[in-house]
């Protein structure tokens, strides 16, 4: 047996052993029970200073102000508030909150209103295209609340718009700039309705592309049954894959990165009462809006600090965790990193303005202080730990600077079964929505850009401007981010020239155990790496509009006959139906759908399935739209099988 393997046989033993444990384990716990979430939790949580305590006490290069001891410290703070704020978030993730026996409590309660409250609700757009705003437009107007009324708010003061709302019945306000943003966008409106004869009860808040089910107005606002409840928040579904799942051909095996926090993060601090608005697809009380002075515009993230000014006078925000609306994820990885720079820069501003966590006297309680908290170390210190976490190993294999002084033997027998424990719990409580590489992979995507946002954020906290996020545009050609591929290609270089450098060049460092340690390290970044680059590919998308699982039923009329065809899936656009086709490719076919006559072409034909596509008039896409739209079609990932994923990351790679 060589050196290496007796050391890895020797320190590596706890690591399989945890593992074994887990597997054991996990399995015969009830995920719900706040009980076995805290026994889990606290298991990792004491590996994990069992951890830190050996790298503050073993692992740092000797006390001196030489390049070694330097980068050793720097790493090992930036490493110890990342796991800090990791603590935070375990410790809120101990309890969740469903609160869909609420809504259906509840009900009674909005349904004996003889007249419902008043909801106006805004749709906030800036530079949308037509086609992501005639679906926002129609689907909103097809909810089934009996007492609302629909505004679209236009910072993009467009005629073609103002057209469109004129035609469908909608109201349509504009302004003369667009000071503040979407914040500033949404003040202009409060002050138009709170002028009219009739002001509204409530305020609901769409993004422009997020598509309402008829639904959602009726399922949320039973949560305000409670008079201290300020805002309800609901979760962002997307039709569409993001960058991660489309460029790494995932979206048929892996759910979207948001699906981690809206069901799982967002129910945890739910339960703990601290809940947040998200923006989009929220529905907040008006007079405690107004009494604020409306949405708050000293942050580029107006949503969460809307959430912190309404606590302050009393008011909570609950989040009911239900599928009421569809959006869209950020299309490229560009809008993408843009997306959540913006989030950073947003939170950043809060955390150092008048609603921060150690502002005290702003009537903030101290879950909420501690989520400021954990967040900001989430910005901070967690992407920055990712960036350094591929620094510090080409520092050691092509300069010598030893950041972590340890040999391989005691390194395994601390890190690895914390390691271990900590995947296995986060995939345990996540329901695998949460997976080493690919948690790592989308924090790698935008680190760079994070980090920067939260020095701009620490240092000009104010006059930062908001970013707005592109939808829609042709997609229908590959694309490649070079800035970002030239990032990572570099990273990815440096560090296998490193390997081989210390490993085929320099015969004396490979005999190091530390270099052994730095090996394996590099391995796993270059894995990471070599997916980013394949992320920064993107790949084209042929469909104009997403397609959902469906179970309806379409009936063809062929004169005085019909055929019934089962659906198979659905588009605005068109459908793909069971069974051999009733016509010829190319013959136009009246069909019924939802009671609703179209007008469809066969574009497709085999024994086993065909489809259609529905003639393009306004009249079709609002049906269209009405039925996609209903809440009874759904192509989300249900149960995730890691297995798959793997395979499915194995088969783009290599392809």
């Amino acid at each position: 047996m060589s050196p290496i393997t007796t050391v890895i046989a020797e320190g590596g033993w706890p690591g399989p052993l945890a593992a074994g444990i887990c597997i054991a384990a996990l399995p015969w716990l009830k995920r719900e029970s706040s009980l076995a979430r805290s026994i889990v939790i606290a298991a990792g949580v004491v590996l994990m200073w069992r951890y830190i305590f050996w790298r503050w006490t073993v692992s740092l290069p000797p006390l001196g102000l030489s390049p070694d001891w330097i980068a050793g410290v720097i790493f090992v703070v930036t490493e110890s508030l990342a796991l800090f704020g990791s603590m935070l978030t375990l410790f809120f993730l101990t309890r969740v909150r469903s609160r869909t026996r609420d809504v259906e409590a509840n009900m009674g309660w909005l349904t004996a209103h003889e007249v419902p409250p008043l909801i106006d609700v805004f749709i906030c757009t800036y530079n949308e295209e037509e086609a992501i705003l005639e679906r926002t437009i129609i689907g909103a107007l097809a909810m089934d609340y009996p007492n609302f009324r629909l505004w679209v708010l236009d910072d993009g003061r467009r005629p073609w718009l103002d057209a469109l709302c004129g035609r469908v019945g909608c109201g349509y306000i504009t302004r003369k700039d667009n000071a503040h943003a979407k914040a500033g966008n949404i003040n202009n409106g409060l002050t138009y309705v709170a002028l009219l004869a009739k002001p509204p009860d409530y305020i609901s808040i769409l993004d422009a592309d997020f598509v309402p089910m008829p639904n959602f107005l009726t399922r949320a606002m039973t949560l305000f049954r409670d008079e201290n409840v300020g805002i309800v928040q609901t979760p962002q579904h997307f039709a569409n894959p993001d960058p991660m799942q489309s460029n790494l051909s995932l979206a048929m095996v892996w759910p979207d990165e948001q699906r981690y926090f809206f069901d799982v993060v967002m129910a945890a601090k739910d339960a703990w009462g601290a809940a947040f608005c998200c923006g989009t697809s929220s529905i907040v009380r008006f007079t405690p809006l107004m009494r604020i002075g409306g949405f708050p515009t000293d942050s580029v993230t107006e949503d969460y600090l809307l959430t912190l000014r309404l606590r302050q006078i009393g008011f909570q925000t609950v989040y009911l965790n239900e599928r009421l609306s569809l959006g869209l994820a950020p299309e490229g990885l560009k809008e993408y990193i843009v997306q959540r720079s913006r989030w950073c820069l947003g939170f950043v501003q809060i955390f150092m303005g008048s609603s921060g966590p150690f502002r005290f006297g702003n009537g903030l309680c101290i879950f909420d202080r501690i989520i400021l908290v954990e967040t900001f170390l989430h910005w901070s210190a967690a992407y920055s730990y990712r960036l350094l976490g591929l620094i510090i190993p080409i520092a050691y294999l092509l300069l010598g600077i030893e950041a972590v002084h340890a040999d391989l033997q005691d390194t395994l027998l601390h890190y690895l079964p914390y390691l271990v424990v900590q995947m296995a719990l986060t995939a345990w409580l996540s329901e695998w929505r949460v997976l080493p590489i690919i948690n790592d992979l989308s924090q790698m995507l935008a680190a760079t850009d994070i980090v920067k946002s939260v020095y701009r954020g620490l240092t000009k906290p104010k006059g930062q401007k908001f970013k707005v996020t592109a939808k829609g545009g042709d997609r229908s050609k590959m694309m490649v981010q070079f800035p970002l591929l030239a990032i990572f290609m570099t990273y990815l270089v440096l560090t296998v020239a490193g390997v081989c450098f210390a490993f085929v060049l320099d015969q004396t460092s490979s005999l190091r155990e530390s270099a052994s340690l730095a090996l394996f390290w590099s391995w796993y970044n270059i894995i990471v790496l070599t997916l980013a680059c394949i992320v920064c590919i993107e790949q084209p998308r042929k469909r104009k509009s997403e397609r959902f699982d469906a179970l309806d039923v379409a009936q063809f009329l062929d004169g005085a006959q019909s055929h019934s065809c089962r659906i198979k899936n659905i588009s605005v656009g068109g459908m793909c139906l069971h069974g051999p086709s009733p016509a010829a490719v190319g013959t136009e076919l009246h069909l019924v759908l939802a009671k609703t006559n179209l007008r469809a072409t066969v574009v497709r034909s085999s024994t086993r399935e065909f489809a259609v596509e529905i003639a393009d008039s306004f009249e079709a896409r609002a049906a269209m739209i009405r039925v996609v739209y209903s809440g009874r079609h759904d192509s989300s990932i249900g149960k995730i099988e890691p297995l798959r994923v793997v395979v499915g990351l194995a088969k783009r790679v290599f392809r």
